[in-house]
């Protein structure tokens, strides 16, 4: 058996480990405030008759937990857990809306078909399975992702990279029922792979990726991007299996969708009717943030509009200053390009989070200034930290869209 200490994982490991458990602990202080005032409102709610039900399945937790829970499993999260108890629906009504349960057919399968095994084997209920799971696999994006910055720039980059990462306020969503965890853990590692040119990996990871979430999608191009790299530079035609087996999550499940419901192009439907979406091309980014700069802190979710829109350029900057090998950068480029595109939610956090390569580029950028200012790293992080609790604690009080 290999020495850990001779192996490049196990530092890696080392120093996020902590490092993750504060980012995370920064989020249950979020979530912790807002269950504190959930738990007073429950608790009057009961008092007057008015609350029986126990809509997460919780109630075994512990009531001191279930509000936390409530939290972390708010939102999108509802609808996994949902998909998690009851699958995906047989038949989608005409004209549907979010006011139905057959909306959770918008929402991808391989995060709750993981989240149901998981919960087979963790006790505590499937919304704690599912939270659980994700704080399992938030930790290896967090190395994976490190790994990665440190391939390219070396330890110390990397290292401020896993430190990145696990602080930036997008990963808030490492610890909610959400499927980011999931798709950044797998993008990452068919990143590597495609750095090491292991192609049948990498489109294998890279499929999984496309059945976890849309903007998987982005793998494709950058698997594209590094086949064609490989194909000009060496005649490597064998890279193409990672182009080919890319996208096979994606249409997998829209097959299997199709099949499961009676209706091709059912998932497709679903998101125009049910959630609203079109394409405004980045027209609805700017329109929020300059309706924040115009009525500046009147609507929270212009104001994270504006600021991930800001972070986004910013990032994009650092990006192209480290000079990212050039499929890390057009899956950010694609990535963000997702993210700008719908006429509905557009810049997120959670969303720029996904475009994790621009963050290996921030911590060379940091790292290179850091001789001329020894402050500004630990300010930098000091910030996001407090903009992690900030996050959680927003959105868990319903007061901007996630």
């Amino acid at each position: 058996m290999a020495d850990l200490r001779t192996t490049t994982w196990w530092p890696m490991l080392r120093h996020s480990l902590p490092i993750y458990v504060l980012s995370r602990l920064c989020v249950l202080l979020g979530a912790a405030v807002v269950a504190t005032e959930l738990r007073v409102d429950a608790n009057l709610a009961t008092e007057q008759g008015l609350l029986t039900a126990d809509p997460h399945g919780t109630a075994s937790i512990g009531s001191a937990v279930r509000p936390m829970v409530d939290v972390l499993t708010s939102w999108d999260g509802l609808w996994y857990v949902d998909i998690v108890r009851n699958g995906y629906p047989k038949v989608i009504p005409p004209d549907v809306t979010y006011h139905v349960d057959e909306a959770r057919a918008a929402f991808f399968p391989l995060f709750p078909l993981l989240g149901r095994w998981f919960d087979k084997v963790c006790p505590g209920g499937d919304s704690v399975a599912v939270l659980t799971l994700n704080a399992v696999l938030g930790l290896v994006a967090v190395v994976l992702i490190g790994l990665i910055g440190q391939r390219l720039y070396g330890q110390r980059v990397g290292r401020n990279t896993a430190t990145l990462v696990a602080l930036f306020p997008g990963s808030f969503v490492l610890s909610f029922a959400y499927s980011e965890a999931l798709m950044v853990a797998l993008a990452a590692a068919c990143l590597l792979l495609l750095m090491d040119r292991e192609w049948v990996a990498a489109g294998l990871f890279a499929a999984l990726a496309t059945a976890t979430r849309p903007n998987g999608l982005a793998l494709v191009v950058a698997c594209a991007a590094a086949s064609y790299v490989a194909i000009r530079d060496e005649r490597d035609w064998r890279s193409l299996s990672a182009v080919l087996l890319a996208p096979l999550g994606f249409i997998t499940f829209q097959v299997w969708l199709g099949q499961h419901t009676g209706e091709p192009g059912a998932w497709f439907r679903v998101q125009r009717e049910a959630w609203g979406e079109g394409a405004s091309f980045g027209l609805t980014a700017m329109r929020n943030t300059a309706e924040a700069v115009v009525r500046p802190l009147t609507s929270p979710t212009d104001t994270i509009t504006a600021l991930s829109l800001v972070a986004t350029i910013i990032l994009l900057v650092f990006g192209w200053k480290a000079r990212l090998p050039w499929f890390m950068m057009l899956y950010s480029w694609a990535i963000v390009s997702l993210m700008l595109v719908p006429a509905t939610v557009t810049a997120r956090p959670r969303f720029l989070f996904t475009a994790f390569p621009l963050l290996i580029g921030a911590a060379r950028w940091y790292e290179d200034r850091r001789r001329d200012d020894e402050t500004l790293w630990p300010a930098t992080m000091a910030a996001c930290g407090a903009g992690l609790v900030a996050l959680t604690g927003l959105y868990g009080v319903f007061g901007a869209i996630p």
